[in-house]
């Protein structure tokens, strides 16, 4: 028996404390009596535009433009914005999609600009006459880096980690596009009107996340009841 005033409790603590940190995943079941979240994401304001300068391949490239760092429709609802529940523990399954989602180089644009998709395979393609070198990040950390020399190059690469994945071109500088790698179903991309939809929720209380590229991440509680519709409204502000 180990007496309590033993080093060797302290250890042992601290490990199992930090076990289900460390085994936590997300647990598949049955869900029956779930509830809907429904909502609408906007932004006050005028919406901040970005210049953009192609400094080669023009012809392809096009010429300098402003875009707009959020998609605001004329009610000031969000466009690409991804809404999620965060650190839910289990409910439905994810469904695997009908085809594998892609990544398209298009005009020295990324389509589409942001997505969602379950952890997993992703097939980067270039359309245009020009070479493309499509890199993708978790932070500062490379989840892979490929060249498309040419046009109707398709390459398989997988998404192994599940959070906010930012591409890049290493050769068009401005080039920009985020994937949303999810490891649960309960996640939306807001359509052109900023609404958003995510059913079959176990009932609960949780915390529902907006994230912009522009404003960055908004929290907002919600409960879910049994079989009801709640309504979580999200207004996003530059942090």
């Amino acid at each position: 028996m180990i007496h309590p005033s033993s080093s060797v409790v302290p250890a042992v603590v601290l490990a199992t404390a930090l076990l289900p940190a460390a085994t936590l995943a997300y647990e598949v079941t049955t869900v029956t009596d779930g509830g809907t979240i429904e909502g609408k994401v906007t932004y006050q304001g005028t919406a901040p535009t970005k210049k953009i300068v192609p400094t080669k391949d023009r012809s392809t490239c096009g010429e300098v433009r402003d875009v707009p760092q959020v998609a605001v429709g004329p009610d000031k609802g969000v466009k690409d914005a991804v809404v999620y529940l965060k650190a839910i523990e289990r409910g439905k399954a994810l469904a695997k999609p009908a085809q594998k989602p892609e990544i398209v180089n298009k005009d020295c644009e990324f389509v589409p600009h942001v997505q969602a998709q379950p952890v997993g395979t992703i097939v980067v393609v270039n359309s245009d006459p020009v070479m493309h070198n499509t890199h993708a990040f978790h932070g500062k950390q490379t989840v892979f880096n490929v060249a498309l020399p040419m046009k109707g190059q398709r390459i398989e690469k997988r998404l192994t980690k599940p959070g906010m994945v930012r591409i890049e071109c290493d050769t068009h500088g401005w080039m920009l596009a985020w994937i949303y790698a999810a490891e649960h179903p309960y996640h939306a991309v807001t359509k052109e009107d900023g609404t958003f939809t995510i059913s079959d929720v176990p009932p609960g209380s949780y915390t529902l996340v907006a994230w912009q590229e522009y404003t960055g991440e908004t929290e907002v509680p919600v409960v879910v009841q049994p079989k009801q519709t709640v309504q979580a409204p999200i207004d996003l502000k530059k942090k």
